[in-house]
Parts: structure tokens; sequence; C-alpha cells
């Protein structure tokens, strides 16, 4: 427990009103659970209720608050580092207590009840891009924490065809995932020389950790609509990382001695993504990160990436990530 965090965590956690908050939000209805609306909560705010460009964001949810049923574009993960909160899917309420973990797949409708006022909860966004391929690569691997690894690789990298809907992580205050949180949340308020990275590389971590207690029998999981996948897709995974610039399924079933279709069949199974999305993908990560570190003109990181054709390049990046090229580095640049 760190008391400077929860302070500034507190005060950014103030109570708000939703029809307030939909004014900058502007969120679309997009389904009803009963006669609710649920809302499309496809961009992610920061405190300030501004835009937020990170691939990986941080969010104080507004305490003793009314929040409507909702879904997002990405992956989150709810943290309540004091008190609890209670998190309602497909009909089922999901308690989460003091520092458990739970994450939320993208695509599944879900409402948080309001919690109580003195109630710290942290929301983790992460979307398509926060994680490479390869930072995923051990989440693949066969041996312990199997059906963990399958999981939280369902959970970040699938779309909302997915079997896995939310994971509930009882951590039991375990010291060293706690840390890891506090580490996140005090990298992301107190920015610093490659907080970005240590955030992702802190996130991984979290992931790491829980993975090994779940196989030491330490950690708690319980999870919605789960399926086991198979792990034979790691070298799939590595093999579009490596080729993403220039890759056609063809070429890669060839290389792999497999049918195309077959191959496809494949690739969707067992990541819920296809095989043009996973390729999509890793484009626009790569994109991100050129945009975010570089002044390289926009055109020349659209033709680096494997996109001949920049509108196309357009397109594909703002269906993605919520904006344009020249937004994304706009945005990003203003948070720096």
């Amino acid at each position: 427990m760190n008391p400077e965090i929860l302070e500034l965590l507190r005060k950014k956690g103030q109570p708000r009103d939703w029809e307030d908050l939909n004014k900058h939000f502007k969120a679309e209805i997009c389904g009803y659970v009963g006669l609710e609306p649920v809302y499309q909560f496809y961009s992610t705010l920061n405190d300030s209720l501004e835009i937020n460009a990170h691939s990986i964001s941080l969010s104080v949810q507004p305490q003793a608050s009314y929040i409507p049923w909702h879904q997002h574009n990405y992956a989150e993960m709810m943290i309540p580092l004091l008190g609890k909160c209670c998190v309602v899917i497909n009909g089922k309420k999901i308690t989460v207590e003091q520092e458990d973990i739970i994450m939320v797949g993208k695509g599944v409708p879900h409402r948080v009840e309001e919690t109580d006022s003195g109630a710290i909860v942290v929301n983790i966004a992460l979307k398509n891009t926060a994680f490479s391929l390869t930072d995923l690569n051990f989440m693949l691997h066969s041996g312990t924490g199997q059906s963990i690894s399958n999981l939280l690789f369902s959970l970040l990298s699938s779309d909302e065809n997915r079997e896995t809907q939310y994971c509930l992580f009882k951590v039991n205050h375990q010291a060293q995932i706690v840390n890891l949180i506090y580490d996140i949340i005090g990298e992301y308020y107190y920015d610093d020389v490659q907080s970005n990275q240590i955030i992702r590389f802190d996130l991984l971590g979290l992931f790491s950790r829980l993975i090994r207690q779940a196989y030491h029998g330490k950690l708690s999981v319980k999870d919605g609509k789960f399926t086991n996948n198979g792990t034979d897709v790691l070298s799939l995974l590595l093999y579009i990382e490596k080729h993403y610039q220039a890759i056609t399924l063809e070429e890669m079933a060839t290389n792999f001695g497999f049918n195309p279709n077959y191959l496809s069949a494949y690739l969707k199974k067992n990541t819920g993504l296809t095989f043009i999305k996973l390729v999509h993908l890793q484009r626009i990560n790569v994109a991100a990160e050129y945009l975010a570190n570089t002044v390289v003109a926009i055109e020349q990181i659209a033709l680096k990436v494997g996109y001949e054709n920049p509108s196309y390049f357009y397109k594909i990046f703002k269906k993605t990530m919520g904006c344009s090229p020249k937004e994304y580095r706009q945005r990003f640049y203003k948070l720096q």
C-alpha cells in the first residue's frame, strides 16, 4: 500500500455525473440489456476527460457514481486498491475484493455497480497495440500455467467472438503482484524517461506472476466461458511478426507446409483473429511506434510497414486505433 499514490487516486476518483460524462464520451448506444442501453466506450479518456492516445492507459473509477452498461474495443483491467467493486456480466454479479484483479475482454457488455465513497478502483485499458506478438510469446508456451496462459492470451488478443468474456484473479494481497500494480500506477502518473516501456514490462511481469501463482495453486482464478486453445500457434505468430511487411497467406502456408484454407482456419480458431487481422495488428503496432517516436512522414511510415496505398493505411489505422495517424501523433506529443 502506497499512501502517496492512494491520495493521488482519491483526488482523481471523485464522484461524477453520468450525463455530464457522456458529453465528453459522446457514447453511442450499441444494444440493450433488458430495457437498459449498452454504450460503446471506444475512446479512452484520462482523468481530466481528455482523449488518451496511449496503447496502455489508466484512469480512476469515479466513487459512488452510476456507470451504465457499456463495452470497449479494448481489454480492460479493474483493480480495487481500497474497498471493492462489483461487475455485472451476463446477469452475473462478480465481486472484486481489495487488490484482486478482473480483466474484461473486448466487446463484452458489462456494468459496474456504484462503489462505496471510500473505494479506490483503478482501470487499465489495454488496446490492440499495447503488446506486440513477441511480448505475448510466453503466454503460448506449453507447460506450466497452461490454462491461465491461454486465458490471458485470449483476453488480450482475441476479437468479440472469443470464448472467454472475463477473468477474476484472487490475488490474496500477494506482495510481489501488488507492488507491480503500484509501480505501474506510479510510472503512469509520475511520467519519466522510459515510463511507457517500464509500464509495458511491468504488465508483462504481472501476467507472468499470475501464471506462476496459478501454477503453484496460490492464486484462485475464475473465468467466464473459457475454452482452452491450442499452443502450436506460437511459431506462426512469430513468423507474422518477422515477415509482416510483405507476408501473404499463401506464402506462409507454403513455408509451414499447410493448405492456405487450413492455416487461415487454424489461426482464427486459436487466436480469435483472422490472418489478415493479425497482419494488420502487427503493422499498425509498428506504425504507432514510428509515429510516437519519430518525425518520419506518415506516407513513408505506411510504406515501411507494408502499405503501398497510404489511403488504405489511414483507413486501417483509424479502424484499429480510433483516430487517424496524424491525430495519433498529435495526441501523443501533447501527452509528453
